[in-house]
């Protein structure tokens, strides 16, 4: 729910302001409307019998820990994000459950991992802001061990998740600076092209490729929608710099558009993805270095 990025930097400066800030705010909100996708990926990692777990773009940590719980003494879950704010909030929900969790703040893109420590790599929405996407997966094939497994949830299209992008068609007209997506750009929706995502993990040394659609019902509380669509996405990223009058229409506005998924004391859609997954090929060294996306 990010507006498109283009560069790490930019990246960087977002996901520890504004943003980063947001997130860990609603925190219990986002863990609520998202935990249908985090248990796919718990019953992906208890299927698969795999110990030893990465979480890219962990956030404020639910899936980490959550397969952390699944694990027990037997493996170990960590989370990697570049968001210090989440990161912060993650270790100290990992140090509240003492969980056999860990994590690191830095970017998956660039980290120097350990070489072949992870079995497998999951990621709840958490893939589609790398500026170099091939590049990345070429350093998560790195972390890899050999048939290690890859499993990640991400955003089919726009026009797909009508949900997602209601706040800023209804406050466009209201708020002429409203920043606008670019197709492709690191964002939410990076990853809506299968043939794109596709390329980018057999060029970063990924094969057994495999890429489906999901759709996935989510739900929040009625009384949380407002919080919500003012806080996060690209509306909450420029809504507090509107005066108190654009404000409080584009609030009236945008909540208004939210009606059909209103019923009663609950929202209501479906989330559009793709389950993405993937294999480290056995056998076949780890690429020094990837192309661009």
């Amino acid at each position: 729910m990010s507006v498109a990025l283009q560069t790490d930097d930019e990246q960087t400066k977002l996901w520890n302001g504004p943003a980063g800030r947001a997130w860990v705010e609603a925190q219990e909100l986002l863990d609520q409307m998202f935990k249908p996708i985090e248990d796919l990926l718990v019953e992906a990692v208890l299927a698969g019998s795999r110990r030893q777990v990465l979480d890219i773009g962990c956030g404020t940590g639910s899936t980490t820990l959550a397969v952390a719980r699944l694990l027990g003494t037997k493996g170990r879950c960590t989370g990697i994000d570049i968001s210090e704010p989440m990161i912060t909030a993650a270790q100290a929900r990992a140090e509240r459950e003492g969980a056999p969790a860990s994590f690191i703040r830095a970017n998956a893109q660039n980290h120097a991992f350990e070489p072949a420590s992870f079995d497998m790599i999951i990621s709840r929405f958490g893939v589609m802001f790398f500026d170099d996407a091939v590049r990345a997966f070429a350093n998560l094939r790195r972390a890899a061990k050999n048939d290690a497994e890859v499993r990640l949830v991400a955003w089919r299209s726009p026009s797909e998740n009508p949900f997602m992008t209601t706040a800023e068609r209804a406050a466009a007209p209201l708020l002429p600076n409203l920043p606008a997506r670019r197709p492709d750009a690191p964002g939410q929706f990076a990853f809506a092209d299968q043939r794109r995502v596709h390329r980018i993990l057999e060029e970063s040394g990924w094969a057994g490729i495999d890429i489906r659609p999901i759709d996935v019902a989510f739900t929040l509380p009625e009384k949380e929608l407002v919080r919500y669509l003012t806080r996060l996405g690209p509306l909450g990223l420029i809504l507090h710099e509107a005066d108190d009058r654009t404000r409080t229409q584009v609030i009236e506005t945008v909540r208004a558009a939210f009606e059909p998924y209103v019923h009663g004391a609950e929202v209501r859609f479906t989330a559009a993805c793709w389950m993405i997954g993937a294999r480290a090929p056995s056998g076949t060294a780890a690429p020094k270095e990837a192309a661009s996306a």
